[in-house]
Order: structure tokens, then sequence, then C-alpha cells
């Protein structure tokens, strides 16, 4: 709630033509506190409700992807010059990969018993494929090449609000995930969540071309050029790290993730997986995309 607080204040500051997206509020309490708390120690909270908006599972054409692309690069745009810092990390170690491989290998070296499914072995065979470069975007942060900024945290496409009347994007919500962080996690995300044809398990590049096209119209008043450069390692990486979360969850007993069946968690990793060696068959693609679209916007 204080990082709701901040980023709300921050806002307010801004000239309000220069701000596209409506952010829920906080509703204060009578004795103007941004909760409440009742007498069972619960806490309790009220943010401004955005009317006539809907948000969606699925992106139906170009159009509704570029208004993706457009929303979270706004939302990083107005966000660029809050200084990470002030806010608080609400979920310490989310998207830090080489910690989630950590976790991978303690439950493994737990195990008493090692499943020989084929599914099982593709799993444990994509992880030691990929382990090598799951630390790309944390050692190029800690060398000083992707700057901490404010993310989202959790930029799905069902946390898009939709205008009903226009069809645009009117709001981005669920921001209680708001933190410091890199916003290739946020991009990354969020073209896993949008290009993920989970039918073939195959990457959309149409889509992913679209989201691209309209943020980096935004994110050219703060990108830098490393940043551009480790965006694909980002497009490649976000589903690579889901997998290996959904399949040390399995192998830990679904601990974390809820499940309706006992091998969901096992089916989610192949997917994600899938989803991965996609990305990968199309590297070349989707770097020559990235850079066309850099030069256009910076031209």
């Amino acid at each position: 709630m204080e990082n709701l607080k901040t980023l709300n204040q921050h806002l307010e500051k801004k000239n309000s033509a220069s701000v596209r997206l409506k952010i829920p509020g906080i509703l204060l309490t009578r004795d103007s506190k941004i909760c409440f708390y009742d007498d069972k120690g619960d806490c309790w909270r009220a943010l401004s409700f955005i009317a006539n908006t809907e948000s969606t599972e699925t992106i139906a054409n170009a159009e509704i992807a570029g208004q993706v692309g457009f929303a979270l690069g706004h939302f990083h745009r107005l966000l660029s010059d809050l200084d990470p810092l002030m806010l608080q990390d609400t979920l310490p170690g989310f998207h830090i990969t080489p910690g989630y491989l950590n976790c991978y290998h303690q439950v493994l070296n737990r195990l008493s018993v090692h499943e020989t499914t084929p599914e099982n072995h593709y799993c444990a065979d994509f992880i030691a494929s990929f382990e090598q470069s799951a630390d790309i975007l944390e050692s190029a942060k800690q060398q000083g090449l992707l700057p901490l900024r404010v993310i989202h945290g959790d930029p799905k496409l069902n946390n898009f609000l939709f205008d009903l009347q226009n069809g645009t994007i009117a709001s981005i919500i669920d921001l209680d995930t708001v933190k410091p962080g890199l916003v290739h996690y946020d991009i990354g995300d969020c073209l896993r969540s949008c290009c993920h044809n989970v039918e073939t398990d195959t990457f959309d590049l149409a889509i992913c071309a679209a989201i691209l096209k309209k943020y980096f119209v935004e994110a050219a008043a703060f990108f830098s050029e490393p940043e551009y450069r480790f965006l694909y390692p980002a497009i490649e990486l976000i589903p690579f790290e889901l997998g290996l979360r959904f399949y040390t969850d399995y192998l830990d007993g679904d601990r974390y993730f809820k499940v309706s069946e006992p091998r969901q968690n096992l089916h989610r990793a192949c997917a994600q997986f899938r989803l991965c060696a996609s990305i990968k068959a199309q590297k070349k693609t989707i770097e020559q995309l990235i850079e066309n679209l850099k030069n256009k916007t910076m031209s």
C-alpha cells in the first residue's frame, strides 16, 4: 500500500494530459489512513473503481496487441523518473532466475526417487541445456548495464482494462506487485502471456511485433542501448524461468502453484519449455525485429 501511495503521488505531479492510463487510487479511511485494521487485526483497503472497462484473456488481433504494447510502455515511461529505491520490494527474489535454479537443484538433491517418464526427462534435459544462460539479466544488472526501474511485476494480458466504448486500454491494474526491478522482466512476461499459442505451445511472432512496435514508441524516451540489446535474452528467459518454477513445484509436491490434478505443474512446465524452444528457434528473426523497430523509433 505504501508503494501504491508513492506511485499515485508521483503521477499526481505530472501534467494530466500526459497521463493516458487511469491508475486505481487509494480511498482513504475516515481518519485519512490508507488501510483499516479491524478488531481481529485483519487489514482492509479500498481502491477506486475503473468504470466501463473489461479485461480479456485472448488477443484477437494486432490492434489489441498494439494497445498492450503501448500501455506497458506508457506505464514504464510514466514511472521512469521515479527513483525505484523509494519503493519496497514486495516480492524479494521474484524473477531472479539463478535463485529459482538453485531451488530446483536443492529439491532435486532431496529426492530419493527420480521419475523416469518422458515428460520428466524432457524437463530435466531442457533445464540442463539452458541453465548456463539463467543469470544473463542478473549479471547485466550487476555490471551496471541494466538499471533498476519501477516495474509492474505481473503484466499479463488480463491485468489490462479495455475501454468498452472505443476498445483502447484505459488502465493497468493489480499493482500489488509494483516494485524495483528490470523492465525486461515485465516485457518478457507480457510477451510470454500474450504471444503463447496454447494449442501448439509456439511463440506468435506477429503478436510480438505488434506489442514491441508500440512499446518502443513509449520506451524511446528512457531506454538505453544495453536495454535494447538485452531484450531478446529476456524474451527467451522468462518462459524458461516459469517452466523451471512449475517443474520445481511439481517435484516438491505442488506446494506453491494451485493444481486441480496431480501432474498439472509438470504439464505446465513442459508447455513453457516448448514455448521457450519456439522462441529460440526464431531467435534471429526476433533479434532482427528488435533491431528494425529500434532503428525506426530512433530515426
